[in-house]
């Protein structure tokens, strides 16, 4: 799964980045600990087809739903069912998106029984854009942008980590994802090992696991416990 990530470039970067216009009117700011229901900024098209910066909640809520309680359980979707599932597939079938971000995190057990944290991220520092789909949920008058973030079986390296992994899109293939179109199975592939290799894989702080921290403290790497005391290392 993807239940954690980090977001922190600025609107102007990310519309350049993504040539899209930015909509966001200042309602997302830098986040490197990112949790269900937080607003963050996304990349859809607009119905006359250009690209537009958006800011969503993570977590979607499909428009037939009562209410938005459920969001939380609705941040991951996954790639095996995604064009098949109720809550699903009609925003995978029309209304897909771009999730920026700067790299994504996921505990692993140790032997001593304690959660290590790593955070996955592109070694030359770019950005990596996550496959996501989108709804607007209406209540009341008022409309709410939310979204979910694909996941697919991990590759390579990842695997060691966890057996999930974001559906991450290079920029080739950001055009048709984004599109009204589309063969579903290929749409669906996960990049290939080579495009994985530009990823590095880094220890961090326990402190992300508390929602409540933020900074560029959290991603810094950190020395693993059995690296401290000099044994051997078995991951990466």
């Amino acid at each position: 799964m993807c239940g954690r990530y980090a977001t922190t470039r600025s609107a102007g970067d990310l519309s350049a980045l993504f040539e899209s216009y930015d909509e966001t009117g200042g309602g997302a700011g830098p986040d490197w600990n990112v949790a269900p229901t937080d607003p963050v900024p996304l990349v859809r098209l607009a119905p006359e087809g250009h690209r537009r910066l958006s800011v969503g909640r993570w977590g979607l809520v499909p428009h037939w739903s009562r209410s938005a309680a459920g969001a939380a359980r609705m941040i991951n979707a996954r790639a095996e069912t995604v064009a098949t599932s109720r809550a699903y597939a009609p925003s995978f079938a029309r209304r897909r998106c771009l999730v920026p971000a700067d790299g994504w995190y996921e505990w692993v057990r140790e032997p001593d029984g304690r959660r290590q944290p790593y955070y996955m991220t592109p070694t030359d520092g770019s950005v990596l854009a996550l496959a996501g789909i989108w709804s607007v949920w209406e209540s009341a008058g008022a409309e709410l942008l939310t979204f979910s973030v694909l996941t697919t079986a991990a590759v390579g390296e990842l695997a060691e980590v966890h057996d999930r992994m974001p559906l991450l899109l290079p920029r080739e293939r950001w055009a048709a994802w984004l599109g009204a179109s589309g063969d579903p199975a290929a749409l669906l592939v996960p990049p290939a090992p080579e495009w994985l290799a530009g990823l590095q894989v880094r220890p961090v702080s326990p402190a992300v696991g508390d929602v409540r921290n933020d900074g560029p403290g959290l991603t810094a790497r950190v020395p693993l416990r059995r690296e401290e005391a000099g044994t051997e290392m078995t991951l990466f």
